[in-house]
């Protein structure tokens, strides 16, 4: 039985966060400490998956240039197959910003490299083959410029044909767009969700998510930070409610949130199980420093603490 997951990072990044005193708007400032990884919400997701254990877990994209290379090395390092595509120019840094007065994050992203037809087949044929391989395929983050917004509901379809489940967590026109394809999760927060209720007279989240599921989609989950989440689940609608912590970082909660669905739903567990073990593990990346980086640990105490509840309560 397949068991592989792959991710896949349209647009790879270097995160760079940095630990800023007191951050000034026009001034020289000096960060107390810098952290570099590799990112880009797919290879979030990838990292997390491994951190939770899952045996196999590979990473394609577009990994251009000099930071290209310094993505794919560290994603083998972390013992995720790399299998990126290259592309023109480099591949983008992603900056945060964490002030130490107030504690609140300001990010800074670059567009990304140029991408081709030429560079755009050979990512379509990489996926092709790896979608072969997987059990799931996981579509993450933003897409390049220069390329269509309808891209996702294109990649979706080869996976699928290819006989690989299909997750998708995007916003604005690449997830519109993808919806059409009929993904089987998405993730939008709660003012990603809004566009996709344009013109239905949705105004509550439960009805949102029973319109999405009504459209194909059997598994929508509505993200509302501190709050928890609002999902739906084989037609059954739940309220999940997280405790409350002091988060560290809350960049790349979202990603470990699909990485933990994402695990339990490769191993057929129960909705409850799987969006329990889903915020336990957005919760626990808020407890990082760096974005997608989960501690087994205290993944497993925030468990605990997670109330899954069925019924729109």
């Amino acid at each position: 039985m397949k068991t592989k997951i792959t991710t896949v990072t349209l647009n790879a990044a270097i995160d760079k966060t940095y630990y800023v005193p007191d951050l000034k708007k026009g001034t020289v400032m000096r960060a107390d400490k810098v952290l570099s990884m590799a990112g880009g919400k797919g290879v979030n997701v990838a990292r997390v998956l491994h951190q939770l254990g899952h045996p196999e877990v590979a990473a394609t994209g577009f990994a251009s240039g000099y930071n290209g290379k310094f993505i794919m090395d560290q994603v083998k390092e972390t013992g995720i197959a790399s299998e990126f595509v290259g592309a023109l120019g480099e591949s983008r840094l992603c900056l945060n910003f964490l002030d130490g007065q107030d504690g609140s994050s300001t990010e800074v992203l670059e567009p990304g490299p140029d991408i081709n037809e030429e560079h755009l087949d050979n990512l379509k044929r990489k996926l092709r083959q790896l979608s072969e391989e997987s059990k799931l395929v996981i579509f993450s983050g933003s897409i390049p410029k220069g390329l269509s917004s309808g891209l996702y509901a294109d990649l979706i379809e080869i996976s699928r044909s290819a006989g690989a489940e299909v997750f998708l967590d995007a916003s604005g026109d690449p997830l519109l767009q993808g919806i059409e394809a009929k993904p089987s999760f998405i993730k939008p927060n709660e003012d990603e969700i809004v566009p996709l209720l344009a013109g239905n007279g949705q105004q509550h989240l439960y009805d949102g998510v029973q319109l999405l599921m009504a459209k194909g989609i059997p598994n929508v989950v509505v993200t509302l930070g501190g709050e928890g989440a609002v999902a739906g689940v084989g037609g059954k609608l739940y309220r999940v409610r997280i405790p409350k912590i002091n988060a560290v970082n809350t960049v790349g909660c979202g990603d470990a949130f699909v990485a933990g669905f994402a695990y339990g739903y490769v191993r057929d567990w129960s909705a409850v199980e799987c969006l329990r073990y889903a915020a336990a593990a957005g919760c626990a990346n808020a407890l990082s420093a760096v974005a997608g980086d989960v501690q087994q640990t205290k993944h497993q105490e925030l468990l605990k603490q997670v109330h899954v509840e069925e019924g729109n309560r």
